[in-house]
């Protein structure tokens, strides 16, 4: 194992919280981020980090080996960044987080599609339906579906994120359509796990606003497994338009209650101000906005 690949880990251990949040921004899994630290653990033949069943703490030697090695990853980045900009040749290593169903839908073709075009270019792409600093995950490029930007990232707003009310024409012939949302309550709802306060979709009715019915038949926290359900018969969809739309062309899916769908929230492509000479970034930057278009150019 390389020990600068050691040192990312341990600081998003110390960062994250747990192995398991940490696994998300290095890109492996829980288990593989526990050999990491056990193997650093040997071979500065020290304890780093306490761990029990409940909870995990960093050790004094732990905080102090955090702390060097943020200093050090922080130098090599620059580094990096100093001589990227310098050639002037987008190449070297990008890392971008997205939201998950965002993410597999369209950020991940899009970067198949770039990297064809840079060859010399390496992606990370992370997906998480959790809000990443970028500074403090080292991820120089994020999505996010929000209006709230931190003042010292660079917004490029992409067409908002709008939803669809989706069912299979087989579930309708077995339930009779809801026309209103409070119909939705005696239905069978498919959720995203990721409806909560801070990301709600409430269904407009009038100058009142229904939440979608917590009650389902099927949550998951992947917008294809519940796609694929909806395809089924199973129940009531809403996802975004993006994700649905090839079922609704086709006739698996057929769109409905479309007056009572939730406002469309923005999305932007972010990035820190500190990395937007980096040609990479820039490359990347240019080649979404190409694809994507602008907020306004839907």
């Amino acid at each position: 194992m390389s020990k600068l690949r050691q040192m990312e880990v341990f600081v998003a251990v110390v960062e994250a919280g747990s192995f398991a949040d940490a696994a998300l921004h290095v890109g492996m899994s829980a288990v593989m981020v526990g050999r990491h630290i056990q193997s650093l653990e040997k071979a500065l033949s020290t304890t780093l980090i306490q761990r029990t069943t409940r909870r995990q703490s960093v050790t004094g030697e732990g905080r102090l080996f955090y702390e060097e090695s943020k200093i050090a990853l922080e130098q090599i980045q620059y580094a990096y960044s100093r001589v990227e900009a310098f050639t002037g040749t987008p190449s070297g290593l990008l890392r971008v987080t997205a939201p998950m169903t965002f993410g597999a839908a369209l950020v991940g073709p899009l970067v198949t599609e770039f990297m064809q075009l840079y060859p010399e270019i390496q992606i990370e792409l992370i997906l998480s339906n959790k809000v990443v600093d970028l500074y403090e995950s080292a991820f120089d490029l994020g999505f996010r579906i929000s209006e709230l930007i931190e003042v010292n990232l660079v917004s490029k707003p992409l067409p908002p994120y709008r939803m669809l009310i989706c069912a299979a024409p087989t579930y309708l012939d077995k339930w009779q359509e809801p026309k209103t949302p409070e119909d939705l309550y005696k239905h069978r709802i498919l959720t995203h796990t990721s409806w909560n306060n801070r990301f709600a979709w409430p269904l407009k009715n009038g100058n009142k606003e229904v939440p979608w019915p917590e009650r389902a038949v099927l949550k998951s926290n992947d917008g294809q497994v519940l796609l694929e359900a909806a395809i089924s018969g199973v129940g009531i969809l809403m996802q975004p338009d993006f994700l649905v739309a090839s079922a609704v062309s086709s006739g698996q899916l057929v769109t409905i209650m479309n007056t009572y769908v939730p406002e469309p929230k923005p999305v932007q492509m972010v990035y820190l101000r500190s990395k937007k000479s980096l040609p990479k970034l820039n490359a990347f930057v240019s080649f979404v906005m190409e694809r994507l278009g602008s907020a306004g150019g839907d």
